[in-house]
C-alpha cells in the first residue's frame, strides 16, 4: 500500500480563510483598504463616490476593513464591532446606479494592483466584489421606484 501525500497546494480562494489569508489577514487588508481610500480621494471618476462618505475617513476605512476581513474568510471584525450589516439595504439611501458602482470597482481595482496578492488573487477579488456592487445598485434602484 503506498502511502498518499498530503496536499501541499493551499485551498482555492472562497474556501476557508484562504481568502483572509491571501490579502494578508488584517494587516494587508487594512492596507489595502488604506489604498482604496487614497484611490477614491485622488481618481476624478470618484469624485461622486468620494462625496458619498463623511470628510474624515476614519470611520469608512474601518468599517470597511472590518468587513472585508469577515467577508474574505476571517474572524467577523465588522460584527464584533458593529453588528450584523447588510451590505445592499445600508447602501440603499444613497443614489448609487452603475456609474458609482464602476468607479468603486475603478478605485478597488488600482488598490489591490499596489498590493503584494498574487494576480489570481488580485482577479479573483475584483470578479467577487462585483456580487455586492451590483447588488447595492439594484438596492438603490429599488428605494427609487
Amino acid at each position: 500500500m503506498t502511502q498518499q501525500q498530503p496536499n501541499s497546494d493551499p485551498p482555492p480562494y472562497g474556501v476557508g480563510d484562504a481568502s483572509f489569508r491571501a490579502a494578508g489577514e488584517e494587516t494587508g487588508i487594512q492596507r489595502l483598504v488604506e489604498a482604496f481610500y487614497a484611490e477614491m480621494d485622488s481618481l476624478p471618476e470618484a469624485r461622486r463616490i468620494r462625496r458619498l462618505h463623511p470628510r474624515h475617513l476614519s470611520t469608512s476605512i474601518d468599517k470597511l476593513a472590518r468587513f472585508l476581513c469577515g467577508w474574505l474568510g476571517g474572524p467577523k471584525r465588522y460584527a464584533e464591532k458593529y453588528g450584523p450589516i447588510s451590505i445592499p439595504r445600508v447602501h440603499r439611501r444613497f443614489p448609487i446606479g452603475a456609474a458609482e458602482r464602476d468607479a468603486w470597482l475603478l478605485c478597488m481595482e488600482r488598490a489591490l494592483a499596489d498590493q503584494p496578492y498574487p494576480a489570481a488573487f488580485r482577479q479573483y477579488l475584483l470578479v467577487q466584489l462585483q456580487v455586492p456592487a451590483e447588488r447595492i445598485v439594484a438596492a438603490c434602484a429599488a428605494e427609487r421606484d
